[in-house]
């Protein structure tokens, strides 16, 4: 009876194990679901304007989901100064934005396909 019961602990410990490590560890197949839904997240833009010394993007946009805004064009604070050097006026974009300190601001950018 002690066998028993020595074998079901151990059991039970072995199933808790690969379970913990399962877990976090997760399949491909969810690491690039996650990643292609962020990439979906991102909104098609074109820079109409750059402000370096505000470091700023005035983008034409269309819907940002994110922020449940529609499509227009409007001024972007940027998280990173080198999102000025990588675009030009006219540059077709899509990018991420989210509300920093109140204030709209471009936390991912990346030349459109």
């Amino acid at each position: 009876m002690i066998n028993i019961r020595i074998a079901f602990t151990a059991f039970i410990a072995a199933l808790t194990i690969a379970g913990t490590a399962s877990a976090q560890s997760g399949t491909p197949g969810q690491a690039s679901a996650a990643a292609s839904t962020e990439a979906s997240e991102l909104a098609e833009g074109e820079i109409r304007k750059i402000d370096k010394a505000g470091k700023k993007l005035t983008i034409k946009h269309g819907p940002l989901k994110n922020l449940d805004m529609p499509g227009m064009t409007m001024v972007f604070q940027v998280t990173d100064d080198a999102m000025l050097e990588k675009v030009q006026v006219g540059d077709k974009v899509r990018f991420r934005a989210e509300k920093v300190d109140g204030k709209f601001t471009v936390t991912q950018l990346e030349a459109a396909h």
